[in-house]
């Protein structure tokens, strides 16, 4: 008999652009003011409607796993607000059964004006906890959030990072049913994300049920037993991960093949060279180490674009899975708008497989719209005298201090 913790019905969610409800008095003087403007002269366009979330059926089933993916603006944040009862829906409706823990924005539920101590106690009481059970709690909460030296320090002083180790510690140690979690982990540091990862995983052999809006699709293979894919706020594939990460990786792929097309007619950039030089023992001209690096000539002309960032991307060549990607400094473009760079990676960390190598010119500072890319394939070669374990991704070098036994040899028994 299936035990369903969370029934999503007919879900959806409407807003209205250029119209905000407003409840002071000075706010509907000035909408009035608006109105008037737009009466005698002004804009005349009628306000809009846009669905976040449409008609969105869905059931979790108590233990589950279940990963969220979409591109910007599909509705996942919206999705994950109503299931926390931030926001109310338009149609259909949303049923959680047991404790609901929520992580969805840096600080969401926090009051700035009281102390961490305080905002443990307060967020504790909001999720239905006595007393009793926060101050079992408490030593734990703060200790796996790492700030106990700034507990009794107002929370409108804290870093970013403080605000999401402190909230997602107390989310998750207040032993919740159902466990809500945003993109925010990314704010905090490596060590701290893979530590809750790790924290994740245990309350889920717990049983904890967990939904997990993100954009790394590692985390979505590696962590997650079934996934959707949102596209305008509607369900397109849904069920096992592979068929959602298809999904979601085909509707990247048709937006930048749309971008490319319709570029390549202005010119805007274009890709002159680009060369792929591995480094290190070993390696050949296509062929590279784990523990070798790359360096890559990339010379591109770009038209009309003031400022551009250059991409470097290594997927798995087998299904294009992204592994690591990273962006150039803004660079200023000459009048001829000829750019040369090099880009060396000092270690690829990669075990043995087939990879690809993308590069590509993106415009702007801050939303790094794709305007051209070229790849190369490579390879990464086994030799060397590690045994690597088959289920990794990455490899590392790990000094052994094997500190009692002896060299084992081999032997007939």
């Amino acid at each position: 008999m299936s035990d369903v913790v969370i029934r999503v019905e007919h879900l959806s969610k409407r807003y209205r652009i250029g119209r905000v409800r407003h409840d002071m008095i000075r706010d509907q003087l000035a909408d009035g003011m608006r109105g008037l403007f737009r009466r005698n002269g002004g804009s005349g366009k009628d306000d809009t409607t846009f669905w976040a979330v449409k008609d969105l059926c869905l059931q979790v089933e108590r233990g589950e796993v279940l990963g969220i993916i979409g591109r910007n603006g599909a509705g996942k944040t919206t999705l994950l607000k109503i299931l926390s009862r931030i926001t109310e829906p338009t149609g259909g409706r949303a049923v959680i059964r047991g404790r609901t823990g929520s992580l969805l924005e840096v600080g969401a539920g926090f009051h700035l004006e009281l102390t961490g101590r305080e905002n443990v106690y307060l967020n504790g009481a909001i999720l239905g906890m006595t007393r009793r059970e926060i101050d079992r709690k408490f030593d734990e909460i703060v200790a796996f959030a790492e700030v106990e030296k700034f507990i009794d320090t107002p929370v409108k002083r804290y870093s970013s990072g403080m605000y999401v180790r402190l909230a997602f510690s107390v989310a998750a140690h207040l032993e919740p049913a159902v466990l809500l979690v945003d993109e925010v982990l990314a704010v905090g540091d490596a060590r701290f994300w893979s530590k809750s990862i790790s924290k994740m995983r245990a309350l889920n052999d717990q049983g904890m049920t967990i939904a997990l809006v993100t954009h790394n699709l590692s985390v979505v293979r590696a962590f997650c037993t079934r996934a959707l894919c949102l596209e305008k706020g509607r369900i397109i594939a849904e069920g096992s991960v592979a068929n959602a990460m298809a999904a979601y990786q085909g509707l990247n792929g048709a937006m930048n093949a749309e971008r490319l097309s319709g570029l390549t007619g202005r010119e805007t950039a274009r890709i002159l060279t680009c060369n792929f030089i591995p480094r290190g023992r070993w390696s050949t001209d296509n062929t590279a180490h784990p523990d070798s690096g790359m360096k890559v000539v990339v010379a591109a002309q770009v038209k009309g674009v003031p400022i551009v960032r250059l991409r470097v991307r290594v997927t798995n060549a087998a299904d294009n899975f992204g592994l690591f990607g990273i962006y150039s400094d803004p660079i200023d473009t000459t009048p001829q708008g000829y750019i040369e760079c090099e880009a060396i990676i000092s270690q690829l960390m990669l075990l043995p497989g087939t990879y690809r190598l993308y590069v590509a010119v993106c415009s702007g500072i801050g939303d790094t719209e794709l305007l051209a890319e070229e790849h190369v394939q490579f390879a990464v070669d086994g030799k060397g005298d590690s045994v690597h374990d088959e289920t990794s991704i990455f490899w590392n070098h790990i000094d052994w201090n094997i500190r009692n036994g002896c060299r084992a040899v081999n032997s007939v028994i």
